[in-house]
C-alpha cells in the first residue's frame, strides 16, 4: 500500500510545514546576514527578523521578548536552566527535585550533577492500574522542598504517555516557598494551550522540530520579574542573548520556529478534536482486532490529562523490537527518541511499576497534523497483523 512507511512518531519529531519552509529560505539566500552585525542591511534585516520573532514566540506562550533565549534545541534549553541556576553562586541551596519519569535531557543533567555534590529527590508519579497513571501528585513538591532547594523541575507534558501534569497547582506550591520552578515543555509548546504566567513557571524549554518547525533551533523562557531569574551562562562567546547563551543567531531556524508556532496556535482547537478522534480509533481499533492490549499512561477519556495525539500500548505475549521489525510500514517507536541508541527497556514505564516484559512489548504512537484517517485504518490493519503473527510463533520472529 506505501512505498514509505507511515509515520507515526511525531513526539520524536516533526515534518516540517511547508509554510515554515518558505518562510526562512530567504534567510538562507537573499537575506542572510548576521544578526550581530548592525553595521549595515544585511546585519540590521537579520535583527529583525530574529527581534519580529522572539515578540511572537513570547506572545505565544505569554512571555516578554526578554523573556526568550534562543538555544539549539529543547537539550540545552534543558541544561542552561538546571546548570545556570545551580553553577550561580547567590543561590538558595544545592538541592533539585524532579520526576523519575522526566526526559533524559533532564535526568542526565540531573545525574551528573549528583556525582558533582548537587542533592538530587526524584519523585514518583502514580502508578499503573490508576486511571491518571504518571500524574505528579502536587503535595509531594510541597512535602519535598526543603530550606536548602534551589530549583524544582518537572514536564508539562511527557514525550513517551503523554500526561499533562498540573504545573499551575505546583508552580504557586513553588512560588509560595521561595523556590524556581523549571519546566520542560517540549511536547507541550504548540499542542495545548501554555501560558507562562498561568503556570507560574520561572525557566521553560521547548523546541522548534516537535511543532513542525525547523531542528537545530529551540528557546529558554527565563522570568525577568516576581522573581528575576539569573542564569550562570554555560557558554561563552559573543555575549549575544544578553550574555547568558554566546553564539551566533540561526536567524533561518529562528523565523521558522516563530511560524511553525503561530501555525500550531491558530489551528489548535480543532487539531486538538481531530487527534483525539484519531487516538481514539487507533485504540479501539487495536483492542477489537487483538486481544491484551494495555494502555500505558493515564486513561483516554479523562478530559486535560493527556496530549491528543499520544498513544502508548503494550502487547502480551509480544516483543516490542520483534513487533518494530514486523511493522516496517509504520514509523513507531518504542520509548524516547533520545533514547534509541540505549537497549535498555523505557524508563518510563519502568517508573510507572510496568515489569520491563510489559515495557519490552510497548509500543508509542505519536499522531500529527499530516496523518489522517486513512494511516490509522492502516496501522491497525499492520499492527493487529504483526502481533497475532508473534504470537503464532511464540512471540519470536
Amino acid at each position: 500500500m506505501n512505498e514509505t512507511p507511515v509515520y507515526l512518531d511525531n513526539h520524536a519529531t516533526t515534518r516540517v510545514d511547508d509554510r515554515v519552509v518558505a518562510v526562512m529560505i530567504p534567510y538562507f539566500t537573499g537575506t542572510y546576514g548576521n544578526a550581530g552585525s548592525v553595521g549595515h542591511v544585511y546585519g540590521e534585516t537579520a535583527k529583525e527578523a530574529g527581534d519580529q520573532a522572539r515578540a511572537s514566540i513570547a506572545q505565544a506562550i505569554g512571555a516578554q521578548p526578554r523573556e526568550i533565549i534562543f538555544t539549539s534545541g529543547a537539550t540545552e534549553s534543558n541544561n542552561l536552566a538546571l546548570r545556570g541556576v545551580l553553577f550561580k553562586k547567590r543561590r538558595r541551596g544545592d538541592h533539585v527535585i524532579s520526576v523519575t519519569t522526566e526526559h533524559k535531557a533532564v535526568l542526565d543533567p540531573l545525574s551528573r550533577l549528583s556525582r558533582q555534590g548537587y542533592e538530587v529527590t526524584l519523585l514518583s508519579p502514580k502508578q499503573a492500574g490508576d486511571p491518571q497513571a504518571g500524574l505528579l501528585d502536587p503535595q509531594q513538591v510541597e512535602d519535598a522542598i526543603r530550606d536548602d532547594t534551589a530549583i524544582v523541575s518537572v514536564m508539562l507534558a511527557n514525550n513517551e504517555i503523554g500526561v499533562i501534569q498540573p504545573l499551575a497547582e505546583i508552580g504557586e506550591i513553588c512560588k509560595r516557598h521561595g523556590v524556581l520552578l523549571h519546566c520542560d515543555a517540549t511536547q507541550a509548546v504548540g499542542k495545548i494551550p501554555v501560558d507562562v504566567e498561568q503556570l507560574q513557571v520561572d525557566l521553560m524549554s521547548f523546541s522548534a522540530h516537535k511543532m513542525y518547525g525547523p531542528k537545530g533551533v529551540g528557546a529558554l523562557y527565563v522570568r525577568s520579574k516576581n522573581p528575576r531569574v539569573r542564569l550562570e551562562p554555560q557558554t561563552d562567546g559573543g555575549g549575544q542573548e544578553r550574555g547568558v547563551r554566546s553564539g551566533t543567531l540561526n536567524v533561518p531556524g529562528i523565523v521558522g520556529f516563530a511560524k511553525a508556532l503561530e501555525i500550531c496556535l491558530e489551528e489548535l482547537p480543532d487539531e486538538t478534536i481531530r487527534l483525539a478522534e484519531l487516538r481514539r480509533k487507533l485504540f479501539e481499533g487495536l483492542s477489537q482486532e487483538i486481544s491484551g492490549v494495555g494502555l500505558n499512561g493515564p486513561d483516554l477519556d479523562l478530559p486535560g490529562l493527556r496530549l491528543p495525539g499520544n498513544l502508548n500500548v503494550s502487547f502480551n505475549q509480544v516483543e516490542g523490537e520483534a513487533l518494530m521489525m514486523n511493522v516496517r510500514q509504520l514509523a513507531v517507536s518504542s520509548g524516547s527518541a533520545c533514547t534509541s541508541a540505549n537497549p535498555q527497556p523505557s524508563h518510563v514505564l519502568l517508573a510507572l511499576g510496568l515489569s520491563e516484559d510489559e515495557t519490552r512489548s510497548s509500543l508509542r504512537f505519536g499522531i500529527g497534523r499530516f496523518n489522517t484517517e486513512h494511516e490509522i485504518q492502516w496501522a491497525i490493519e499492520v499492527v493487529s497483523s504483526a502481533v497475532t503473527r508473534l504470537r503464532e510463533l511464540g512471540g519470536k520472529t
